[in-house]
């Protein structure tokens, strides 16, 4: 396993050791002792999730806030996405700064969210299937979000406008500057 550093902190890329050969490939997707001695972050997960969509579907951005704060490790298992996470940390020196990072099952690269960011993604191939640990488990009463297109964040989610789809949920969304912290 190969560690990234983002231009944001704990905010990390992680690229398995894959072992390919003319049958295919295997690689280990998480080992908790490898990923605490290698990042120092606590690797306890409890939770996983799995979506489905198709190309111009943006999901996002989302977070827990308070004691259901999640940290995520994210990855592609079918696909191709644009992984996005803002950092929401009120105090962080990029407070409001976001990472973008391509995830795709050819890659296999896995994005580490820390908790206190907004997390989304756009799809960029015809269908992707997501999937993300969670470190703590999900709660209706905690969650939050800020809208994809707010302009202060500027992110370029590399979906023309007119093929955009996002949830009725989404769309609802506050801005950034809007954002409530738990």
């Amino acid at each position: 396993m190969e560690i990234q550093q983002t231009g944001i902190k704990d905010c990390l890329i992680i690229k398995p050791r894959v072992f390919e050969d003319a049958r295919g490939y295997f690689f280990e997707s998480f080992n908790k002792e490898i990923f605490e001695e290698k990042t120092g972050l606590s690797g306890a997960f409890v939770q996983d999730n799995q979506s489905y969509s198709s190309y111009g579907v943006i999901r996002g951005l989302h977070a827990q806030t308070g004691a259901f704060a999640q940290a995520k490790l994210v990855r592609v298992t079918k696909g191709e996405v644009l992984d996005v996470a803002v950092d929401a940390r009120p105090g962080s020196p990029t407070y409001g700064q976001h990472v973008a990072v391509r995830l795709s099952a050819e890659n296999k690269l896995q994005l580490y969210i820390p908790r206190g960011f907004v997390h989304g993604f756009s799809v960029l191939s015809e269908t992707a299937e997501f999937l993300y640990k969670c470190d703590n488990y999900f709660n209706k009463s905690s969650e939050t979000g800020v809208i994809y297109n707010d302009t202060d964040l500027s992110i370029d989610w590399q979906i023309p406008t007119d093929q955009v789809s996002v949830s009725d949920k989404d769309l609802l969304l506050k801005p950034f500057v809007e954002l409530i912290h738990g």
